[in-house]
C-alpha cells in the first residue's frame, strides 16, 4: 500500500482565520465536491506565503461562498489573506488520477486537472 495524492485545491486564498474555533479548515462545499474531499477528511495544508505545513480536517462551508477559513490553533500559523494549498491523500495499492482545482483570487474554480 502507498499513500498517494488524490485531491488538491491549489493557491486558495484564506478568507478568515478564527483561533477561537475548536479546530479544522472550513472550505466552500463547491471546492470540496470538485476535488472529492469529504467533510471530516484529514488534509495537509501548506502556506505558499510562509512554507508552514499542518494537518487538520475539513468542514463544509457555504456553497458558492468561496470561504476558506483556518480555524483553531492553525489560525495562529496561517493568516487571512495567505495563499494555501489543500492536499488530500489516499492509501491504495493502485495508481490514482488526482484531481487538482485551480482557483482565482475569490476561490472560484478556474480549471480542474487530473494528473
Amino acid at each position: 500500500m502507498r499513500q498517494v495524492l488524490r485531491s488538491k485545491i491549489h493557491r486558495a486564498k484564506v478568507t478568515e482565520a478564527n483561533p477561537d474555533y475548536i479546530g479544522s479548515i472550513t472550505i466552500d462545499e463547491d471546492l470540496l465536491d470538485a476535488v472529492g474531499l469529504w467533510a471530516g477528511e484529514k488534509v495537509l495544508v501548506a502556506s505558499v506565503d510562509t512554507g508552514v505545513r499542518l494537518e487538520t480536517y475539513t468542514l463544509r462551508g457555504e456553497r458558492g461562498s468561496g470561504i476558506i477559513c483556518v480555524n483553531g490553533a492553525a489560525a495562529r500559523l496561517i493568516n487571512e489573506g495567505e495563499l494555501i494549498i489543500i492536499i488530500g491523500f489516499e492509501i491504495t495499492d493502485q495508481p490514482l488520477k488526482a484531481k487538482t482545482a485551480f482557483v482565482d483570487s475569490n476561490n472560484k474554480i478556474e480549471e480542474i486537472v487530473e494528473i
